[in-house]
């Protein structure tokens, strides 16, 4: 067998070279292509964090979990200023204070489910998390005639499993866009500062029913968005009708048209 020259060991190493080099491509484009149809696969469902709008609409919202004694004058104060706002409430809540699930339903504002008991929703089984949803709607419906249409998940936190059972029992799930971060307590005018810039139609903004400094600081917030052009109307008013989609940073939009082929 005659040997090889030293020229044909090196076209046999760089062709040996090249192949392990396609190779790695090969695997490469393999494996994007695996990451891709996984994420596919994986697509994560989003509430509703803001809405696409320029009619100058936004939506502010109080969730409702533990304290009460701010409530009827918090009430007193949306009316003052002509304004329905939506409130997100906890099972204990209700049955702890049913004269002031009644008194924000008589007022003409909006109550949504913000579940039973206040826990991670996403922590939950399916079947957990449809528990933590009807409880407390039962009992909202028992005191106002009405059952809620809207869920707030308790600390912001969803998962697809937590999206996908509340819309199955008829919810749409609600975040904001526009966090006051009264529960912070940092006083009325950093309050007012924190909800009035930068607040966009179509923005929803979150509120607590019993933070520090919210008596204070909602007759000035209220005002600013008057002087901003801002109409605050219920969560409920600020959703599109029809069909509609929700991008990568949760605001819904109308559904893209399809043109009928000629």
């Amino acid at each position: 067998m005659r040997k090889q020259g030293k020229p044909g060991r090196i076209r046999l190493a760089a062709g040996a070279l090249w192949t392990v080099m396609l190779l790695c491509v090969l695997s490469g484009i393999y494996a994007l292509h695996a990451r891709s149809a996984e994420v596919v696969a994986r697509k994560r469902e989003l509430p509703v964090y803001s809405v696409e709008r320029n009619d100058s609409k936004i939506a502010i919202s109080f969730d409702a979990a533990w304290g009460g004694d701010n409530t009827e004058k918090l009430l007193d104060i949306l009316d003052e200023n002509d304004v329905k706002a939506t409130f997100f409430l906890v099972d204990t809540w209700v049955t702890r204070y049913p004269d002031l699930v009644k008194a924000v339903f008589a007022r003409g504002h909006e109550i949504g489910n913000h579940s039973t008991t206040h826990p991670q929703m996403s922590r939950l089984s399916r079947e957990g998390i449809r528990k933590e949803l009807s409880t407390v709607a039962d009992h909202i419906e028992e005191l106002t005639g009405v059952r809620p249409t809207l869920f707030r998940p308790p600390y912001g936190d969803y998962n697809n499993d937590v999206v996908l059972t509340a819309r199955a029992a008829g919810y749409q799930v609600i975040q904001w866009s526009v966090d006051s971060l009264d529960w912070k307590n940092r006083g009325a005018e950093d309050l007012v500062r924190r909800s009035t810039q930068n607040v966009h139609s179509g923005d929803i903004v979150l509120f607590h029913n019993d933070s520090k400094y919210i008596l204070d600081a909602l007759p000035a917030i209220l005002k600013s968005y008057r002087e901003q052009g801002l109409q605050v109307v219920p969560v409920s008013l600020l959703l599109l009708p029809g069909e509609t989609t929700i991008d990568l940073q949760g605001r819904m939009r109308p559904a893209p048209t399809t043109v009928p082929e000629v």
